[in-house]
């Protein structure tokens, strides 16, 4: 293969290798030790030397060297295992170069010409590749070739697809093709001899939206924060929308919030991605939202098929996915016939008989004796092949843990003892009594132990015993356990409520969290060991939120539901240290261990959390602000009346925030809640949208003429308060009376709303939506929320910096913004390990309490060198001096010693610059020539001999992961930090600088020299700079001899200082001194020529540092 060339010592190499063939200007040259006979010594020796050398530095046998006449260095180009491959690349050589090399006067120029060419044949082999895994490889090389052309982006900048199209500017239609890259979206068009091209950071992009218009039948609208442009005229809108939004939500997500929200790992690696790969994961997250699976599943096979389903005597048609786990089949009507299949519930996968009624028939056999039979499989070889490899490989793994695990049982203690605490009265042994339960687990729901006192008992067990006959029904003819058939009969019972008897059951089967307790037995009970007596700021959070969750039922009045809602919490917090612990997951917990026993409830949370609800859970509850927003969206698609009558959605949908986060569960009555989440359990987040859309519709007119927000949520709170189920409304019912007021009587009708009704109501009018439209919904939402945070970010780091700089707020924005790209440059092209680091530290030093509780961006030296060349208004001579001077700079901002520098820094930076007073500006060189800015080895600023810590306080710690818990909360860390700037202020104004030796001060010379350079009046300031250099310097002397050795401390020449207030008295004597540094600097201009450069000159130097590599 083709290399890029790599220089070495032809001398050095004649000891390894044994050239085969050569001629002026090229070798080909084999591995001493291979292909010899085995009797030679120094075959033997490298032969020895390439089999002890690891996998990635073992040198292929066979290369090819482009070598310059009369020179001892050579290039490698090109490499090769066997000798017919290199011999491919060394015949191309020989008929497409070596003549044309001949024409060359200067060697060197032919060697140049020749590495040229070989950077671009690999270039070219690079998009063969990238061009083969598309449907139309050749018309897909073209346009990559196009988008290196017009856009001159780094070769990183991998292009994932294209279209033709037109882009709108104002009423003008501009025909051009549409290029749509890892991190750009990208447009060019050339007609008429006018060239039109723009490019757009997926990281800018606010809105997505598809708009038509009297021009426009139907278009897709990009918004930024600038400007917004319109596409249409594409063959397939669908297709060119879906991909734009993906690629939009995987570059946000991955930029904006990197470790709040779920990436698939695929898409970490943005150099991975192709269209292809983008069609899949589309595929896959439906299959992961329709089945609610574990976020890690992988798709492997998806096929056409029909099942047997034995309630309907046929074959239902549809569609089998099969993961790393499951088997999971949907019918061509989404939600009309669910099926899932573990393969840890499967015993056996096996082809049948073919015949004309039943083609290409499999029978999967499962745990309880039952068979499902699948027919009309494409493939069926391969695909019986593959899933039964997959079984084989669950098997074994099942076996060598339940070897291991019963190792470890014959070995440990006792299981925990199980007890319950049915007292609700308090006793002088309460504290010992608790101590016991902290470690207990419960075997039983809680709702064996503990029942809400109600009337009417005798016509709830009837109700509930009609419900059980329903459901054993169900079962004989649907199946029972997690492979049961999901059918529309099953969501008319699960409407109805399920039976308090089977609830924890059908939980557990509904959202398959019985199989994660199958294969994890004893994980719970281990990690509640591991949990209880450790103490962090979730379980102070989950402490004070313990006798809030559900105060009125007796199960938390009582010491063994605290206890157990405590284990439950804190070890899923422990499990999963990312969520940790979210307000609302108490109360879901809660009600999860009424109906499920302890371990049960523990893997009913995990599901919710995990899997059901992705992203709700994090620490800016993103998920759910998601599902706010496309439920906003649904209100205006589906309640377009009220839509109308009420312009701004916000506050509707505001009020269902908490709908989302507990589901319903603090908003319903109990038991009209707990029917909610059994329809949860079977249907996921899209019961919830139907629910919330039936409470608005059933109160559409009373809302509509509502005169504020306030009386919209008391007309919602009355109606959800006043939702019973059956049992309660007959319980409940009063006797006639006499007739009432018609507003009487509308709050009578509200207070009969049946619960069953209403979500059969929900079922009726929006059981039309689908899984599939919501996670499409949610795709555009989730770019709309992830920019709203941003902004908000964007605020708070301006709202803290605006105090101590002299920038109008514009400014300081476009600084901000200006910042914020560097960081995100690097994160596009750059070294991806040190633009990580910086990465992962900007969210450690927000998320763990510092000036707000958003993200900080950080820049690391290369990045901040970067913008530092942009900036800075002074030239500083040799670019040897200005990457002197860059570096210093960095150090002196980066307080933490951390080798990042934040915002608030740079931007106090600046403003000395640009706003300072003489002094302030004199005071920052002064402070670049003496430590810590100044080192005494200037070729590794990080050889520091200054302390590591700063000499003011900062404002945050690193305090260990037990003490953070003590921190405050967001109002007084403000308020402290705002004393400490006070106080940092008053110091730094009070606190003398260091004296500046002899060396340090002729570093600030040679500064000064370099700054006047090409300035209109050079030669003046060059005078009066030497005027200044002579009276500083005998100053100096002056001081020598008055005070001899009374410098500073580990200087290397204690004999001679000066001060900056001696510095500064002398600048001020030169009147043309005075006038550069008060002369006043253009900063708008100077922001908007770094915007100009910022792309293309770090791109550039980017691609220069690529290829030096």
């Amino acid at each position: 293969m083709w290399l890029n060339p790599e220089e070495v010592l032809l001398k050095n190499a004649l000891k390894l290798w044994v050239t085969e063939r050569s001629n002026d200007f090229f070798l080909l040259q084999r591995r001493r030790g291979h292909g010899e006979p085995t009797g030679r010594i120094t075959g033997l020796l490298v032969g020895a030397l390439d089999t002890v050398l690891d996998s990635n530095a073992r040198v292929t046998p066979f290369r090819i060297l482009l070598q310059i006449p009369g020179s001892q260095m050579s290039w490698v180009i090109a490499s090769g295992v066997a000798l017919e491959e290199v011999n491919k690349h060394w015949d191309w050589l020989l008929h497409n170069l070596l003549q044309s090399l001949s024409v060359f006067e200067n060697k060197e120029d032919a060697a140049s010409f020749v590495k040229g060419k070989v950077k671009g044949l690999i270039a070219e082999e690079v998009r063969g590749r990238q061009a083969a895994q598309e449907d139309d490889p050749e018309r897909f090389r073209e346009a990559l070739l196009k988008f290196e052309l017009h856009f001159g982006l780094p070769p990183s900048e991998r292009l994932v697809t294209f279209y033709s199209c037109c882009c709108w500017k104002g009423r003008v239609p501009r025909q051009g093709f549409l290029f749509l890259s890892i991190n750009h979206l990208s447009f060019y068009s050339f007609l008429l001899g006018k060239e039109v091209k723009f490019v757009i950071p997926w990281a800018e992009i606010t809105r997505l939206e598809r708009v038509a218009t009297s021009l426009m039948t139907e278009a897709i609208r990009v918004s930024t924060r600038q400007r917004q442009r319109d596409f249409s005229m594409f063959l397939n809108l669908d297709e060119v929308f879906g991909v734009i939004g993906q690629l939009a939500d995987i570059a946000l997500r991955r930029l904006l919030d990197s470790e709040g929200l779920e990436l698939d790992r695929v898409l970490q690696q943005p150099a991975r991605i192709t269209k292809r790969i983008l069609e899949e994961q589309a595929l896959r997250e439906y299959v992961l939202a329709l089945f609610r699976l574990p976020r890690a599943e992988k798709l492997h096979e998806v096929a056409p098929c029909a099942v047997w389903t034995p309630h309907a005597r046929c074959h239902t048609g549809g569609t089998l996915y099969a993961t790393g786990s499951y088997l999971c089949f949907s019918s061509r009507d989404e939600g009309h016939c669910l099926l899932l299949l573990p393969l840890s519930e499967i015993l056996s996968i096996e082809k049948a008989e073919s015949t004309s009624l039943l083609p290409n028939p499999v029978i999967v056999s499962v745990r309880t004796k039952k068979a499902f039979q699948l027919i009309e499989l494409p493939d069926r070889d391969q695909l019986v092949e593959s899933l039964n490899a997959r079984l084989r490989a669950l098997q074994w793994k099942r076996s060598v843990f339940r070897g291991r695990t019963d190792g470890k049982r014959s070995m440990s203690a006792p299981t925990p003892y199980y007890t319950f605490y049915y007292d609700g009265g308090h006793s002088d042994e309460e504290e010992i009594e608790e101590q016991v339960l902290r470690n207990t687990v419960n075997s039983e729901a809680l709702m064996t132990a503990f029942h809400l006192n109600r009337p009417g008992t005798d016509g709830d067990e009837s109700v509930e015993q009609a419900k059980e006959q329903l459901w054993e029904e169900h079962f004989s003819e649907f199946g029972r356990g997690v492979h049961m058939f999901r059918t529309e009969k099953t969501q008319r019972l699960v409407a109805m409520g399920i039976p308090e008897s089977l609830r924890g059951e059908l939980w557990m089967t509904l959202s398959d969290a019985s199989s994660e307790l199958e294969s994890h037995r004893g994980y719970y009970a281990a990690l509640v060991q591991k949990a209880m007596g450790q103490s962090s700021l979730a379980t102070e959070e989950i402490e004070r939120d313990l006798h809030r969750s559900l105060p009125d039922h007796p199960a938390f009045q009582n010491p063994t539901g605290i206890a157990a809602l405590r284990r439950v919490l804190t070890a899923y917090a422990h499990r999963n240290p990312k969520i940790g612990y979210c307000q609302s997951m108490n109360i879901l917990a809660s009600v999860l261990l009424l109906y499920a026993k302890e371990e049960e409830a523990f893997w009913l949370l995990v599901a919710v959390c995990e899997r059901m609800l992705p992203d709700y859970f994090n620490r800016r509850v993103i998920g759910a602000q998601v599902d706010q927003s496309v439920f906003e969206e649904l209100i205006a698609e589906r309640l377009p009346e009220l839509a109308e009558r009420i312009p701004d959605l916000s506050a509707l949908s505001s009020v269902s925030l908490s709908w989302f986060l507990t589901l319903f569960l603090s908003v319903l009555p109990f038991r009209s809640a707990v029917c909610v989440v059994d329809c949860f359990f079977f249907h996921g987040i899209k019961a919830i949208f139907q629910l919330g859309l039936a409470v608005l519709g059933a109160n559409a007119a009373r809302l509509s003429s509502s005169t504020d927000d306030g009386q919209a949520l008391m007309i919602l709170t009355g109606f959800l308060d006043q939702v019973g189920g059956e049992e309660s409304s007959r319980a409940s019912s009063p006797p006639p009376a006499a007739p009432e007021s018609s507003s009487d009587a509308d709050d009578l009708a509200a207070g009969r709303t049946n619960i069953t009704d209403l979500v059969n109501e929900s079922y009726e009018k929006f059981g039309d939506l689908t899984v599939r439209q919501i996670e499409r919904l949610r795709c555009g939402h989730r770019i709309r929320v992830l920019q709203a945070h941003e902004d908000n970010a964007k605020e708070n780091a301006l709202r803290v910096v605006t105090s101590d700089v002299s920038f109008s707020p514009e400014m300081l924005a476009d600084v901000y913004d200006l910042f914020k790209t560097e960081h995100f440059i690097s994160l596009y092209w750059g070294d991806r390990s040190s633009a990580a680091a910086a990465e992962v530290a900007s969210w450690h030093h927000s998320s763990a309490g510092r000036s707000f509780l958003e993200r900080l961006y950080r820049l690391d030296r290369p990045q901040f060198k970067s913008l530092y060349g942009l900036l800075v208004p002074w030239p500083a001579g040799s670019n040897e001096h200005a990457d002197t001077l860059a570096n210093r700079t960095f150090t002196l901002l980066d307080l933490e010693r951390d080798n990042l520098v934040a915002f608030r820094e740079f931007a106090g930076w600046l403003d000395t610059l640009y706003c300072g007073e003489l002094n302030e500006k004199i005071r920052l060189l002064y402070r670049l020539h003496i430590p810590p800015a100044l080192t005494q080895s200037e070729d590794d600023p990080s050889l520091m001999k200054s302390p590591l810590l700063s000499t003011s306080r900062p404002l945050y710690v690193n305090l260990p992961s037990d003490a953070r818990g003590e921190g405050k909360d967001y109002q007084e860390q403000l308020k402290q930090m705002l004393q400490d700037l006070a106080k940092e202020k008053e110091r730094d104004a009070e606190k003398p600088l260091p004296l500046m030796n002899q060396r340090e001060f002729i570093q600030f010379c040679k500064t000064l020299y370099g700054m006047f350079h090409a300035d209109p009046e050079e030669s003046d300031l060059f005078q009066a700079i030497a005027t200044v250099t002579s009276l500083v310097l005998q100053i100096g002397e002056a001081g020598h001899r008055a005070a001899p050795g009374a410098g500073r401390e580990g200087s290397e020449d204690d004999e001679w200082t000066v001060s900056y207030a001696q510095i500064l008295a002398s600048l001020l004597t030169e009147q043309v001194l005075v006038n550069f540094f008060e002369k006043p600097l253009d900063l708008p201009a100077k922001m908007a020529e770094a915007k100009e450069k910022q792309y293309h000159q770090r791109a550039g130097l980017l691609m220069l540092q690529q290829g030096a590599r």
